[in-house]
């Protein structure tokens, strides 16, 4: 089993960044895949990003693609996920997943950290 906990959130200005952090603990960080998801009141998680065990593969939402990227430190337990250009829409409580298994469905993922609130202002 793993434990992931999220940080970096805040609230941010239109066009501005922020780069988000999930830190791992527990079995070994790099046999896992690992995901960032997204969730605002009312709606269903939403996948953002993922990346496979060694960083060689990654994938992105529509929304999000050209304007975020995920990436990970093996050696540092941890998944990045950098925001740039934020856009109001992009507010939500970010989600840290990870799985034995490559997927691009949020529901697939077992292991979730408790989320870190993002707020883009107009």
């Amino acid at each position: 089993q793993v434990q992931l906990v999220e940080s970096g959130g805040g609230l941010v200005q239109a066009g501005g960044s922020l780069r988000l952090s999930c830190a791992a603990s527990g079995r070994t960080f790099s046999s896992y895949v690992m995901a960032w998801s997204r969730q605002v009141p009312g709606k269903e998680r939403e996948f953002v990003a993922t990346i496979t065990q060694s960083g060689a593969r990654t994938s992105y939402a529509d929304s999000v693609k050209g304007r975020f990227t995920i990436s990970r430190d093996n050696a540092k337990n941890t998944v990045f996920l950098q925001m740039n250009s934020l856009k109001p829409e992009d507010t939500a409580v970010y989600y840290c997943a990870a799985s034995s298994f490559y997927s691009d469905y949020v529901k697939n993922y077992p292991y979730w950290g408790q989320g870190t609130q993002v707020t883009v202002s107009s």
